[in-house]
């Protein structure tokens, strides 16, 4: 048994049972952590002095038959924009000053704090999680777990390459545009936006209310039980949900029979889907059927509204960056250099126009939703590409959004989705499905997911060659 290979909830049967206990698991974590880090860059820094002393806190804990919370002495990675007491969070980029005081926790890594989970690294971002890879000025280039030639994703590649090759069952991701659900599909691992404002976030973004904070995990079980911490209120987010009726782990169990599941394929038509990915979408779909859904082909009621996206996209880009100096924004990124450009040149009429858009198609999945309590379509159209790129090389696509149709129009609904590894391609690079449900139904997304997860149909193949 490889400790590396546990869920969560594994580690902490194991843990009850005295089978091993927390300074155990982190020492295995964190060497995993130091082994795979020279193939995938999947870390800015690991925090081992702290891991341990955390994990031997936990182990005392657990010894005298006291655990506190819901995750004590499980290992959680953090990506580089979330707030880490005693660290600093640099977002990828070099305009960001190591001497900042960093004595807060984001709001999710202070709910994990309270709930005794040991802390072992913050993962590598692109500069302020701008785009849909994972490169900065700062870091580098972050790595498939499949090929190190290709792409983690992003912009949380970092903490899918560390779940998916075991340096921590538990991460924290962020995502504005796909970027918790696109490097889990490239990364085989799963990946679940909740809906805005389940988890809360402070600072705010700049990217506004398109970003979220979501579990990456091993499995929809994990998730589950990372949501219950850290999808609490904080004072500190304006716009954070009430506490959810109940723990998410749950209603794991009651599946999928009965549900009404839409799956889109294409988006109409309007996506070209490599033909690897929608053959193992098509499967898992089938797989859904198989559970008791009643399944049909049903595509939502709206067309591309990627310019509305880049508008406030760009905006926030612009507002990043805005107090930087002539010399730090040369530092910068040249893609998010460029876009926050754009963006400086738009208007607040521009903006008006692009949330009357965003609203415009959060009414109309509202009404799909009435019909369909989940729509399934892939969470990308491909599957890893070069490493290093902003798109697939011969796309001709000039931005991230070109490749990742599938997950941002969820963004600007607010909407939960997830992804669930559900095959390969020819090359065994993972292919990825997408759930979402209407807003404030995170429960039915995991349900589902879950039940994918214990039929087999949910499955990637091992990533171990990079880490062995």
């Amino acid at each position: 048994m490889e400790l590396t290979d546990l869920t969560a909830r594994r580690l902490l049967d194991g843990y009850r049972e005295g089978e091993f206990g927390p300074v155990e698991v982190t020492r295995a974590v964190l060497e995993r952590a130091a082994r795979i880090q020279p193939a995938v860059n999947a870390f800015v820094r690991l925090l081992e002095e702290d891991a341990l002393a955390r994990a031997r806190a936990s182990q005392e804990r657990w010894r005298r038959g006291e655990p506190r919370g819901l995750l004590d002495g499980v290992p959680v990675t953090v990506k580089d924009i979330l707030l880490l007491r005693g660290h600093p969070t640099l977002r990828g980029s070099r305009t960001v000053s190591l001497s900042g005081s960093w004595d807060e926790d984001a709001p999710s890594v202070a709910r994990l704090r309270e709930h005794g989970a040991v802390f072992v690294g913050k993962t590598t971002t692109p500069e302020y999680g701008w785009k849909g890879v994972t490169d900065s000025p700062l870091s580098g280039i972050t790595r498939n777990p499949y090929d190190p030639s290709r792409t983690a994703g992003g912009s949380s590649g970092g903490s899918a390459a560390a779940v998916a090759l075991g340096a921590g069952p538990l991460s924290l991701g962020t995502d504005g545009g796909g970027s918790v659900r696109i490097p889990a599909a490239f990364c085989g691992i799963f990946g679940l936006k909740p809906t805005y404002g389940r988890v809360p976030l402070h600072p705010a973004s700049a990217f506004g209310t398109l970003s979220h904070v979501g579990p990456m995990t091993r499995d929809a079980a994990d998730a589950a039980l990372l949501l219950d911490v850290i999808g609490a209120p904080d004072a500190r987010d304006w716009s954070a949900l009430p506490p959810a009726p109940g723990p998410f782990s749950a209603v794991l169990d009651e599946g999928v029979r009965g549900l009404r599941v839409a799956f889109s394929p294409a988006f109409g038509g309007q996506v070209a889907v490599d033909p690897a990915v929608a053959s193992a979408v098509r499967r898992a779909v089938s797989g859904l059927a198989g559970l008791g859904a009643y399944v049909e082909e049903a595509d939502p009621d709206f067309s591309d509204p990627v310019a509305a996206f880049h508008t406030l996209w760009f905006a926030g880009a612009a507002r990043v960056t805005q107090r930087l100096s002539p010399e730090q924004r040369a530092s910068l990124d040249p893609g998010l250099r460029e876009i926050s450009a754009a963006g400086a040149r738009l208007s607040a009429l521009d903006y008006l126009a692009a949330v009357d858009v965003r609203m415009d198609l959060g009414r109309r999945m509202g009404l799909f939703h009435e019909r369909h309590d989940l729509l399934v379509t892939p969470t990308l159209p491909v599957t890893a590409f070069e490493a290093g790129r902003e798109v697939p090389g011969g796309s001709g696509h000039r931005r991230w959004t070109g490749w990742t149709p599938f997950t941002y129009p969820f963004n600007l609904t607010q909407q939960p989705a997830a992804t669930v590894p559900v095959g390969k391609d020819a090359a065994g690079l993972p292919v990825g499905l997408q759930i979402i449900a209407a807003r404030h139904r995170d429960d039915l997304v995991l349900r589902a997911a879950h039940a994918l997860y214990r039929a087999g149909v949910a499955t990637a193949p091992p990533a171990g060659a990079v880490a062995a």
